[in-house]
């Protein structure tokens, strides 16, 4: 079965850069035990490297290599087919093979090993989507290699979507993190963002925290924003969602309504937190003064969603 790639027009957010993808993942082809000699055997099938959360770009384009004669090597994950008819025929099998490091080998002219940050916007929706699956994956095996049960070396199974342990036979599947991200405005249509304690210089976004065990999506963006900026909110509205694999969450975009604007921020996540109207959100960036969420996050997103349009950014000030 084809699975369809997502419309632009699925949610009120559209689609995020991070949430494009053309790739059928083929679950039910992963637990095929010969999966990767079959499609080895295969001359359509391509692989992508990574290291170090890096892959070849050349052109705006990921650069997909043939199968090495010897194998895929160690820990090969299978990624999909594409359902895109872009740098590969459509239905071409991509394979990720993690590298510790950039090999000379593998040197393309005018290509570069660029990250997911660097690449993302420039990149169309079967590598975007490619590129964010491998991220993820790639996180997922980094750091999870042992039985979290018995202590013992787990072994990659399923096309690489599963960790069996050979002790006590339990599988490990890989983790995904629920974090909330919200849009707060006010009575006077202000947007409350925070710069976080952790971040470098004067970076601010809309407040973001984890989803927490049994609790529901909307019971996290009251807390959170109570906790981080003792603004009290209602209404949380879901818009989309979107990715985030650095290194394994899964951002879920609201927006709400705040009850106060007497912000204050917690001094242990949030080192400040300020309301802005949008000529002071203006005038804020382009002198500066502060700089915001980059353009491949769902923070972006929201901001520019409140906003009305897209916010320019002083040169040097601009990132991912």
């Amino acid at each position: 079965m084809s699975i369809p790639a997502p419309a632009a027009e699925a949610s009120p957010l559209g689609l995020l850069p991070l949430a494009r993808t053309a790739v059928d993942r083929g679950s039910e082809r992963r637990v095929a035990p010969d999966l990767f000699e079959t499609i080895r055997a295969d001359g359509g099938t391509r692989v992508m490297y990574l290291a170090g959360g890096r892959t070849l770009v050349r052109d705006g384009v990921l650069v997909l290599f043939e199968p090495p004669a010897a194998g895929f090597g160690e820990d090969p994950v299978y990624l999909g087919r594409t359902l895109e008819d872009a740098q590969v025929p459509l239905g071409t099998d991509v394979v990720l093979v993690t590298l510790p490091e950039p090999d000379e080998a593998l040197a393309v002219e005018g290509a570069a090993w660029v990250s997911l940050r660097e690449a993302a916007t420039h990149l169309g929706a079967l590598d975007a989507g490619l590129f964010v699956e491998a991220a993820s994956i790639a996180n997922w095996h980094a750091v999870h290699t042992h039985c979290p049960r018995c202590g013992a070396r787990t072994v990659p199974e399923q096309g690489g979507w599963v960790r069996r342990c050979p002790e006590d036979g339990s599988s490990h599947f890989p983790r995904t993190d629920p974090a909330i991200i919200v849009a707060v405005v006010d009575e006077q249509d202000r947007i409350l963002l925070g710069s976080a304690a952790a971040w470098p210089g004067n970076r601010y976004s809309t407040l973001a925290g984890f989803v927490e065990p049994g609790e529901s999506l909307e019971a996290a963006v009251i807390r959170e924003v109570a906790e981080e900026s003792n603004v009290v909110v209602h209404s949380p509205q879901y818009l989309g969602s979107q990715p985030w694999p650095f290194p394994c969450s899964l951002m879920l975009g609201f927006t709400a309504r705040a009850e106060n604007a007497e912000a204050k921020a917690d001094g242990v996540e949030m080192s400040d937190v300020r309301w802005f109207s949008r000529t002071e959100l203006t005038d804020a960036v382009a002198s500066g003064e502060i700089t915001i969420a980059g353009p491949i996050s769902i923070a972006r997103n929201l901001i520019e969603r409140w906003y009305g349009g897209t916010i320019t950014e002083p040169e040097a000030n601009a990132r991912a």
